[in-house]
C-alpha cells in the first residue's frame, strides 16, 4: 500500500488537499506554509511545479506560476524544496506539473529523482491515459503514484479506462474548465461523483472551484477528498507573516469535514 492510498484507509475520515504553487510568494513561503498546513489538517499536500504553460488553471494559479518562474523556481529547484518539505512534515507530497518539463528532464530520472526528495505521486492534467503508460510504468516501478483526471464529461468508457490506470487516487474534476474560485459547484456533481465510485476502486477527490469549507462539506458527502488550490492562492497573496487566515481557512475546513467524517 502506497503512502497516498494509506490515507483513505483512515475510518471515517475525508481527507483534505492542499495545493501550493512552489515559490510563491517566494520560496520562503513555501517552506513554511506546507508544514503549517499539514499541522492544521491537511493529508496531502499538493506542490506545484511552475510551468509557462498552465493550461489547466485559471487566472490565479497561472498568475502564480509566472511569478515563481520570474523567481528563478526551475524544476531541479523544485525537486530540492520537495526534499526540504518532506523532512517537515510526514503527510504524503504529490508534484502537479505539465509533461514537458518531465520530458525535458527525463522520464526515469525524474520519477527516481521524485523518490529521492520524498515525493509519493504525480499529477499531469494534460497527460491522457491512453498516452501515459510508459510514465505510469517507471512511476509504479520508483513507487510513485500516477493520478490521472476524470471530468463531468467523461463517458463511461474513459471512466473504466482511468479506474484501470490510476494509482493513489482518481482527481475528478468539479467542472469543465480551469481551475479557480467559484461561488457555486454544479448542482449534480454528486450524481457524477456516484457514478465514477460506481466503477472505480479508488479513492475519488474533487477538486477546481472549491472556495468555502461549506462547499468541502458538501462535495465530501459523496467523494473521499477533496482539493483546494486556487482559494490557498488568493489567501498566501494577502495573509499575514504568521499566515493567520490560511491556517484559519484550513482548520474550519478540516472541521467542516470532520463533521461529516
Amino acid at each position: 500500500m502506497s503512502r497516498l492510498e494509506s490515507v483513505f484507509k483512515q475510518k471515517h475520515h475525508k481527507a483534505l488537499i492542499a495545493y501550493v504553487t512552489i515559490g510563491y510568494p517566494n520560496i520562503e513561503a513555501t517552506l513554511k506554509v506546507v508544514p503549517l498546513l499539514a499541522d492544521c489538517g491537511c493529508d496531502i499536500i499538493e506542490l506545484g511545479i511552475p510551468f509557462s504553460d498552465p493550461m489547466a488553471d485559471g487566472a490565479t494559479i497561472q498568475r502564480a506560476s509566472f511569478k515563481a518562474l520570474e523567481n528563478g523556481i526551475t524544476t531541479n529547484l523544485c525537486l530540492n524544496i520537495a526534499n526540504k518539505l518532506s523532512k517537515k512534515t510526514g503527510v504524503p507530497l504529490v508534484f502537479m506539473t505539465y509533461f514537458n518539463p518531465i520530458f525535458q528532464y527525463g522520464l526515469e530520472k525524474f520519477c527516481h529523482d521524485c523518490v529521492a526528495s520524498g515525493i509519493d505521486g504525480l499529477i499531469v492534467p494534460e497527460l491522457p491515459p491512453e498516452e501515459g503508460d510508459e510514465l505510469g510504468n517507471l512511476a509504479g516501478k520508483s513507487g510513485v503514484d500516477l493520478i490521472y483526471f476524470l471530468a463531468p464529461t467523461s463517458v463511461e468508457e474513459r471512466i473504466k479506462l482511468v479506474a484501470k490506470k490510476a494509482r493513489g487516487f482518481i482527481y475528478l474534476v468539479s467542472i469543465a474548465g480551469v481551475t479557480g474560485t467559484r461561488n457555486e459547484l454544479p448542482p449534480d456533481l454528486g450524481k457524477f461523483i456516484g457514478r465514477v465510485k460506481q466503477i472505480a476502486k479508488q479513492p475519488v477527490c474533487v477538486g477546481f472551484g472549491i472556495s468555502t469549507p461549506e462547499q468541502a462539506a458538501r462535495i465530501a458527502q459523496t467523494a473521499d477528498g477533496v482539493i483546494i488550490g486556487s482559494k490557498l492562492i488568493q489567501l498566501l497573496e494577502t495573509d499575514d507573516a504568521d499566515m493567520t487566515a490560511t491556517q484559519s481557512f484550513i482548520r474550519d475546513t478540516r472541521k467542516a469535514l470532520d463533521s461529516i467524517g
